[in-house]
Parts: structure tokens; sequence; C-alpha cells
């Protein structure tokens, strides 16, 4: 669903959303440094311009969200088959509180404690934010690290990716100088070169959303490069929804099912992806990490569950007479405030082991 740019909204570029070109940011916290470096400190007020990379080199990471029910599509506007998948920015927004809410903080201290020592002496610290939509992840995550940071955005969608690279953070925790890129590619061509000099690699509601083969990849070409991963919000197959429901389990089941379809992992994503990397060597935690939907996020609430519940018809259509009851029943429980909501999620971090010791 869409709706005409508001206040919120970044500019469009010059040359559209789907065009390649410069997009220039808000502030000075943002440079056109290749994620090899970073840019010189700018002048104050002088505004840095991002460049969105239309065509990527060979060997460039790619990562895109499929059609998901968590992330509703655009519907105004029939994509081309060859098109990108894209998800409407007001939806991302809707969504960013309750995700930054529930990221597993305790998985912080020992990913801050790993890149003490891994952050360049010059230069500053290079994160690659696989499928960033517009840029939620590092929203959240650069300003709790300190240093310079330089901030890689991966989509497939041109479109999220300038909205990504305007919303961008300025400052570290400490102060540090952020510096953004945008960059389109491919996941399934993820190669340890890609992610030279990186320390880090993120992805947030990324990982139920790929094959085992697809996470294998990412494993792989993480643990080669010797970079930590910190992989958010991956669906766990779990809702609580306060008052219960004769018709819960059976809406969340088909729900499970349809994550799974066509070879996705879904629900099944934080155990192969833990699997894979511990397959490196790599030392996995994870972390719960579920969203809490009471009165204040009844907005969210609603889109979620028409997402939720039409995707559980779509996977098994008998259910749509009793679907679309339960359905109206839940939006008016989410309407007056009666209704409460959990959505369980995973946080992963993988940390690779120092040759000879532990992370």
């Amino acid at each position: 669903m869409r709706h005409p740019a508001g206040p919120a909204d970044p500019p469009a570029p010059p040359d559209g959303p789907t065009g390649s070109g410069s997009v220039t940011a808000l502030g000075s916290g943002a440079s056109a440094a290749p994620a090899s470096g970073f840019a010189p400190a700018l002048a104050p007020g002088e505004r840095a311009t991002l460049r969105l990379r239309e065509n990527p080199p060979p060997g460039t990471p790619h990562a895109e969200h499929p059609p998901h029910p968590d992330n509703p599509p655009h519907s105004d506007n029939p994509p081309h088959p060859d098109d990108p998948p894209r998800y409407a920015p007001e939806w991302l927004r809707l969504r960013e509180p309750a995700d930054a809410a529930a990221r597993a903080h305790d998985l912080l201290g020992p990913l801050r404690a790993h890149l003490k020592g891994r952050t360049p002496p010059t230069g500053g610290l290079v994160v690659h934010d696989l499928g960033c939509g517009t840029g939620s992840m590092g929203r959240w995550l650069a300003p709790r690290l300190d240093g310079a940071q330089h901030w890689v955005l991966h989509d497939r969608d041109p479109y999220l990716l300038h909205f990504a690279a305007a919303g961008a953070p300025r400052a570290s925790a400490d102060g540090g100088h952020v510096t953004v890129e945008t960059l389109r590619g491919d996941l399934a061509r993820l190669t340890p070169d890609a992610l030279s000099g990186a320390a880090l690699v993120t992805a947030s509601a990324l990982l139920d959303v790929l094959t085992a083969e697809e996470v294998g990849t990412l494993a792989a070409a993480c643990a080669a490069a010797g970079c930590a991963a910190l992989l958010t919000l991956s669906v766990a197959g779990r809702v609580e929804l306060d008052p219960a429901h004769p018709l819960d389990a059976e809406i969340t089941e088909a729900f499970n099912d349809h994550q799974r379809r066509t070879g996705l992992l879904g629900p099944d994503a934080v155990t192969a992806a833990g699997e894979a990397f511990a397959a490196h060597g790599v030392t996995v935690r994870a972390h719960p990490s579920p969203w809490r939907l009471g009165p204040d996020e009844a907005g969210l609430t609603a889109q979620w569950l028409r997402g939720w519940v039409g995707a559980a018809i779509e996977q098994r259509p008998e259910l749509r007479a009793r679907a679309d009851a339960y359905l109206d029943e839940r939006l008016a429980a989410c309407a007056d405030g009666t209704l409460g909501v959990v959505v369980h999620h995973t946080d992963l971090l993988a940390l690779p082991r120092p040759t000879g010791g532990t992370p």
C-alpha cells in the first residue's frame, strides 16, 4: 500500500528512483567513499553525495526479500516480471520502532568486545547491511557502536536504497563519522572478496526468506572473510495472541507452511544458519527478539494480522470462510485496544574465532 509522500519521506533524486545517479543526503554524515576506505571529514555545513551503483561489479552481494507476508509489497503499480520485489516504505517505517525494541540488546556486548580489537587504526569499521530496506538496521546499530564507520547498504530495490541513503545515521556512539554507500547485487554471488575489509555483516528479517543454499553461501563468505555477522528478527514460527482463540494454532501452522514454500527456510532459518556458521568454526549465539504489540502498536498489529492471516489462507484456501471471520474479530479487538500479540523472532550473532583463541 502506497501513499503520497509526506514530510517524513526523503526527496527523490533528480534522475528518479530507478535511474543510476547520485543522492544528496541530509547533513554531512554520508559519503561516496568506497567500502575499502573513508572519505575525509567534511567542512561544517558541507553536503555529501551518495552514489547508487546501478550495475555492480562481478561478485557484489545482492540481498533481496522475495514476496513475504510480513513485508507487504507495493500494490498500486503491478510490477513487471523482471522488476525486483518492492516493499512499501510506509510499512517499513511502521515496523521500525517494534523492530528496534525487539532486537536482542544482549548480543551487543559480545559484538562490541569482538569488534574492539578489529577496527583499523586508520579509517574505521566497515559494515555490509544485506537487504537493507529503508536502512533501519543502520539507524539502530551505528549509534550503538563506537568509532568511525562505513556502511555498505545492499538491496535489490533502488527505490528503497534511496530512502536508506537519505535516512542514514551521521554519527557513532562516541561521535565518530558514519559514511554510507548503496549497492545492488546478488546474494547468490556473495564471495569473501565482496566482503574484503569488512568487520561485520548485518541483516534484518532476511534469513527466513532465504534457502538453505543461500544461507550456506552467506555463512561461507562471512567465515572466509573473517567478519562477524549480526542477523536479526528471523521468524521463529510461534505467535501468542491474548485473548486466545480456537483458530490461533491452525492459522499459525498454515502461515508457517507458507513461509517454507518454494524451499525457503521460514521458521527453520536460525537453526539452519547456526549449523552453517558452526560448520566453518564460527561461534554462534542466538537470542529471542519478540515483537510485543499492545494498544500503542495497533496500526502495526492490524497490518501484521492482515498479512499473517492472508498468507495462511493463500496456503490453505479451505480456511477462507473461518479465517475471514477470525480476522474481522481480531481486527475489531485490535481497534478497541483489547488485543495483545507476541510475534516471536530470533537474533543470531556469529563471531569468527581468531587463530588459537576464542572470540
